[in-house]
């Protein structure tokens, strides 16, 4: 006699349809195998009779490989439903798991429960698929069962830990026959299995925490608490996860715990709290709704989730608060039913009309109103749509309608999932695959399920959009989400399509600015503007041409906020502050750490005149002035000199990188700016030198600047090359202080303390590292120098190379009269007479030296490389010192000097030549200096970088730049020659 069913559904089977012969005559031959190996009559019966319910066990062993499998392997457990159907042995399999939670037969052996558990869990899932297919049970039925058996066998699991522990003498237990009460030991479930609507091979989301000090246990050694606990946590996610011959119990997720890259498995409940307290975000308010005490200590578990009402459940959300769940909100692209949906590969929770977009609306109405209506507290998305309905925020036939959608939609992820016990909500990814889903669900071919499916992801699609219709779109690019514990796939693909290289990465880095973990984005006003910007911050990187590298500069950038919502307040009211974010962290990472160690930088851009060129010498000083306001001590003076100095520095850095200023232009203002600093920088050290040791009546002081502070050239990078001269009536007086100095000891002094005030690093860096060995006799010689002993050393013992230096001396600060001759005698000094074959050896004998010594690394070292910058240099210098007219590198570059320089030593195309190539050199020195402390390496260096020197060159791209550096540096080398000699051969 065949049967239909019933005995084992309690209803007909529903009719499904293998598809493919083959496969189901496979399937066929398999079980009456399966049956008789396991003395299955009953079953082997049916299935040789060819019954209506052999149809529908043969149609899903051929459509489904995993189920095909365990059908084989519990042939027995199929005979019995002949005797007890699916819904009495469902619950005997929870009356006997729930009894593991309780007895003492697996007290010795963790394997013998684990191997039990897993036993369990292949009949309930063999089961409830068999129930599901067959169409006697509806989504809730198989959402139910498969929560319960979470729920007893997590209780089993952590109960046997708990006993363990116990005997082991880790804890003392107050009750081993019922280990999880008052044992403080929480474990919450969240997402799907908190609501009770678990998928059919979902992982479970777990939040550990634990009471260090609960009424239903002792602690040995109350140091040992958190590790203990972190370690039963650890031992309990192997115990339900862990792939044994007998499969697994439940794929266990921890990630949904307060921010888990920092915290550990397990969390002390007061630390939560103070988490979610402090930092906790909407979307983990979120989270928070479905959470339900899964097993442990379900007493304090309660406590806790009453303690985090007052998180989750507002009576009174501010409008920053409701501003952050709208922007959460708009972060999703609403598609508003245009566009096809294609069914091969589809994500049916996360992608377009999927069950995440009913389930998002929910939890965040949810938000806003449950605060204020208790209704809306519920867990159940089905419930809740109801209770929205009820309440006004849907109309009830939208509700009803989301409702079968929903149902739809869930009895779909379970048809895919149960094909190979799979975590997945993918459609499969070619048309044979949606054919088995269909036919799984009971459709007779792929079309009318096509349809069905399109229909109701189109439904959901169009009535989510319209929840949305009132709210400005945070941007147009596609889904932007980045809340939660994974990625979400549609922003994965959003950013993937914007030319990120590694979304998901990407997607963990922006997900960690969500989860407040940097002092910049742990207020809730901080995040929401951050929310409220980021569309176009990843839009704007993306069009930089670098966006991973731009990310990943802006993510170091908040890590070195102190506050984040005055600096993304600036941002959010000025996007031409986000364009230039985008180009600094592309383009020049040097410039991004002085932004990322002072933001506050930025302020000096949202002057109106800003872009309009760099003030005046005159002007700089005034605003220095204000600075400086009223400090008088000696470490507020150079802390504040320090702050302006940066704050100068990068604004002149920015014009540059952004092509509003010129490099001659630049190379003049870092210079002015070095110039003011010097100057306050001695003033400061004379004064403080003076309350100790007094003055020197009558003295004058002179600092010269050499190398590109004196020929006005510097770049972002560039050292300072000082000498300081002074000048007394007595060589032998000294200074009028309680601890009176000689004149030669008291300037050595004054020396040092400049040197200090310059480059000696406080809280607030370093301003400049200075250079005195460019002073006589050099190292060797005295730190500070009087002016007499400087002119007699110049005229009659310097070296070749130290009047090489000279040509780019001027004095930079000190007292006016002594000023006056210093420039005086430095022009003098290089107007002496020379023998020019003499010179020509002495500058080629150097160039051969350092061709030898510190060799160039490639046509990019555009100091060092033959043809390059120093060559430039050399010749102007030889110019200079065989007595051009009018002629010095004092504050004026080398152009200057070919413009004035005999036609006989240089015709007028290599005047061109070099005018051309010192101009080249210069704007690539400072915009390479500007942008990394590292030479340039075209290989390695960003590509907004690349892009901006062949902007400022006007070079369509690297190559061709390329190929111009190479021949400009042969020519140049080439004049070397020509004037001076071969520096290759020596001199």
């Amino acid at each position: 006699m065949t049967h239909d069913g019933t005995a084992w559904f309690g209803q007909p089977a529903v009719t499904l349809h293998p598809g493919d012969d083959d496969l189901a005559a496979k399937a066929r031959a398999s079980l009456i195998a399966a049956a008789g190996k396991a003395g299955a009559e009953r079953l082997r019966a049916e299935v040789e009779a060819d019954s209506p319910l052999a149809g529908f066990l043969v149609a899903v062993m051929a459509l489904s490989p995993f189920l095909s499998n365990q059908i084989e392997r519990q042939a027995a457990l199929l005979e019995s439903l002949f005797d007890e159907p699916v819904g009495a042995q469902l619950e005997a399999i929870l009356a006997r798991t729930e009894a593991m939670r309780h007895g003492e037969e697996f007290a010795d052996s963790e394997a013998v429960l684990m191997t039990a558990l897993r036993r369990e869990k292949a009949a309930l899932h063999l089961l409830i698929a068999l129930g599901d297919l067959s169409g006697a049970f509806a989504v809730d039925d198989t959402t139910g069962w498969l929560s319960r058996f979470a729920e007893v066998s997590l209780g089993a699991a952590a109960a046997w830990i708990l006993r363990d522990a116990h005997k082991t003498g880790k804890l003392t237990l107050a009750d081993p026959a019922e280990p999880e009460k008052g044992s403080g030991w929480i474990l919450l479930s969240m997402g799907k299995l908190g609501a009770h609507e678990l998928n059919y091979s979902s992982d479970i989301d777990l939040i550990v925490l634990f009471d260090p000090d609960p009424p239903g246990l002792s602690w040995p050694d109350h140091y040992m608490i958190g590790e203990t606990m972190a370690r039963m946590t650890r031992r309990l996610v192997r115990v339900m996860q862990e792939r044994t011959g007998d499969g697994y119990v439940f794929r266990t997720d921890l990630r949904l715990r307060p921010d888990p890259g920092s915290t550990p498995v397990a969390i002390p409940v007061e630390a939560a709290l103070v988490y979610y307290e402090a930092r906790g975000q909407n979307w983990e308010r979120a989270a928070m709704i479905k959470a339900k005490p899964a097993a442990g200590d379900v007493e304090a578990a309660n406590r806790f989730l009453y303690e985090m009402r007052p998180f989750i459940w507002r009576k009174h959300l501010d409008y920053a608060a409701i501003s952050d769940v709208h922007s959460i909100k708009r972060q999703i692209h609403a598609h508003k039913g245009h566009g096809k949906i294609a069914i091969e590969g589809h994500n049916v929770k996360l992608g377009r009309g999927g069950i995440r977009e009913i389930e998002f609306f929910v939890q965040t109405q949810q938000l806003i109103f449950g605060g204020r209506v208790p209704e809306l507290r519920g867990r159940g998305t089905i419930a809740m749509l109801d209770e929205l309905a009820a309440h006004g925020s849907i109309e009830p036939n939208a509700a009803k309608t989301l409702a079968g959608c929903y149902r739809f939609l869930r009895r779909v992820e379970h048809a895919i999932q149960m094909i190979g016990d799979e975590q997945t909500h993918k459609m499969p990814d070619s048309a044979e695959g949606v054919e088995r889903v269909g036919r799984m669900l009971g459709y007779d071919g792929s079309e009318a399920f096509r349809k069905d499916l399109v229909g109701n992801l189109r439904t959901v699609e169009n009535h989510y959009a319209a929840l949305f219709e009132h709210e400005a779109a945070l941007g147009d690019e596609g889904n932007l989400v980045f809340t939660g514990g994974e990625p979400d796939p549609d922003t994965v693909e959003t950013l993937s399509r914007m030319g990120y290289a590694r979304p998901a990465d990407i997607w963990r880095v922006v997900s960690q600015w969500h989860m407040g973990r940097y002092r910049a984005v742990q207020s809730e006003r901080a995040r929401e503007r951050l929310t409220e910007i980021t569309p176009l911050l990843l839009k704007t990187f993306a069009d930089s041409g670098q966006p991973d590298e731009g990310v990943i500069g802006f993510d170091r950038f908040l890590s070195g906020l102190p506050a984040g919502i005055q600096v993304f307040s600036m941002l959010q009211s000025n996007p031409r502050l986000i364009n230039l974010m985008a180009l600094i962290l592309s383009a020049a990472p040097r410039l991004g750490a002085i932004i990322t160690a002072k933001p506050l930088v930025f302020d000096g851009m949202l002057d109106p005149a800003f872009f309009s060129g760099v003030p005046k010498k005159e002007e700089q000083r005034g605003r220095l002035e204000d600075f400086l306001g009223e400090a008088r001590a000696y470490e507020e003076v150079l802390d504040r000199l320090r702050i302006f100095a940066a704050e100068q520095r990068f604004l002149i850095g920015v014009r540059l990188l952004t092509g509003n200023l010129e490099a001659a232009e630049a190379g003049q203002a870092f210079a002015d700016l070095a110039d003011l600093i010097i100057e306050y920088a001695l003033d400061a050290a004379r004064s403080e030198l003076a309350e100790k040791h007094g003055v020197i009546a009558g003295a004058q002081i002179c600092v010269i600047g050499l190398g590109r502070l004196g020929s006005r050239e510097m770049t972002a990078g560039s050292d300072l090359d000082l000498i300081l001269l002074y000048e007394v009536e007595d060589d032998n007086i000294e200074s009028d202080g309680q601890r009176p100095l000689a004149a030669s000891q008291y300037f050595i002094r004054l020396t040092q303390r400049l040197t200090a005030a310059l480059s000696a690093p406080t809280a607030e860096g370093v301003l400049y590292e200075v250079d005195f060995r460019l002073r006589p006799s050099g190292n060797k010689g005295p730190l500070a120098t009087s002016f007499r002993s400087f002119s007699r050393y110049q005229r009659n013992e310097a070296w070749t190379w130290e009047h090489q230096a000279l040509c780019r001396a001027r004095t930079v600060a000190g007292d006016a009269g002594l000023r006056a001759k210093v420039e005086t005698e430095l022009d003098e000094i290089l107007r002496l007479p020379r023998d020019a074959a003499k010179l020509k050896e002495d500058i080629v004998s150097m160039r051969h030296r350092l061709l030898k010594d510190k060799p160039a690394s490639g046509i990019w070292d555009i100091k060092l490389a033959e043809g390059g910058l120093m060559d430039i240099d050399f010749i102007a210098q030889f110019l200079v010192l065989t007595g051009l007219p009018n002629g010095n590198l004092n504050g004026a570059d080398a152009t200057h000097i070919f413009k004035l320089s005999d036609d006989v030593l240089l015709g007028e195309n290599d005047k061109e030549i070099l005018a051309k190539a010192f101009s080249d050199y210069s704007a690539i020195m400072q915009i390479v200096r500007l942008c990394t402390e590292k030479g340039f390496d075209p290989e390695t260096a960003p590509k907004g970088l690349i892009d901006r020197l062949c902007a400022a060159g006007g070079f369509p791209n690297l190559e061709t730049m390329q190929a111009h550096m190479v021949e400009t540096e042969g020519k140049v080398a080439e004049i070397f020659r020509a004037v001076l000699g071969d520096p290759r051969s020596g001199p």
